[in-house]
């Protein structure tokens, strides 16, 4: 499936809910906090309770204990920094388009979600809550930014780019489809068949070998011999423990 190139045809857009938070961390304007509030309710809530973990949304002083959190220097050059590197992101949009609609013909039951970018505390990178994607923005500054170098090793600091924002989105949102079973999460082995079975069907959506590794590799061999399964059919059927022999 392929979208158009114009912005009319684009099967998404990024909601930037990033830069109303921005506004209202760097200034405390009163305006961008109802903004928060009533226009991204949900976004919101996920970033202060689930995201943060500072408390709850309607807690009294929430606000005030949000505002604070963020006045530590590292994270308002975070705030800065994140305002400047995602200043545009027609590219993103662009790119989630083409791959949620190629996800999309595979999965015809699947909803598209909405997807918006917020900037966190380093936590977490993609938040997948009730059909939606966050997009962390902090944790897509780039293998050099300064910050990463105390707290992540090269091999994590590599996929901290923005190149990787399409991949994991689709790969997060596969795996809320398709989670782990019950029976997958008591086996490290079934456990790690599973998510590369999600990475290499995230390989085949982005068109990128953007994931690797010994799972990717033996799903790969699976599929070259089992042409006749479908992405739809690998992703449905309880089948890791046979992939895992490849």
């Amino acid at each position: 499936m392929k979208w158009g190139d114009s912005d009319t045809d684009l099967l998404l857009r990024v909601e930037r809910y990033d830069k109303v938070e921005t506004k209202y961390l760097t200034t405390g304007d009163f305006s961008a906090l109802q903004q928060m509030n009533t226009g991204y309710p949900m976004q919101t809530c996920t970033l202060i309770e689930d995201v943060l973990r500072i408390g709850y949304v309607n807690e009294p002083q929430i606000n005030a204990r949000f505002l604070n959190y963020y006045q530590d220097s590292t994270l308002q050059g975070v705030l800065g920094e994140v305002g400047e590197q995602y200043a545009d992101m027609t590219d993103i949009d662009k790119d989630l388009s083409d791959a949620f609609g190629r996800l999309k013909s595979i999965l015809p039951d699947m909803k598209i979600p909405l997807i918006y970018t917020q900037i966190g505390a380093f936590d977490q990178s993609i938040v997948v809550n009730n059909g939606m994607i966050g997009i962390c923005l902090d944790k897509y500054l780039g293998t050099k930014y300064p910050v990463y170098y105390k707290y992540y090793p090269e091999s994590q600091r590599k996929h901290m780019v923005r190149s990787m924002i399409v991949p994991d989105c689709v790969m997060f949102y596969v795996l809320s489809l398709f989670p782990v079973s019950p029976e997958e999460d008591t086996s490290h082995a079934l456990h790690d068949m599973h998510i590369g079975k999600i990475q290499w069907v995230t390989n085949k959506i982005v068109r990128r070998n953007v994931f690797g590794g010994k799972c990717v590799s033996k799903v790969e061999k699976y599929m070259h011999k089992n042409r006749q399964v479908t992405l739809e059919q690998l992703l449905r059927h309880d089948n890791c423990a046979y992939i895992s022999t490849y």
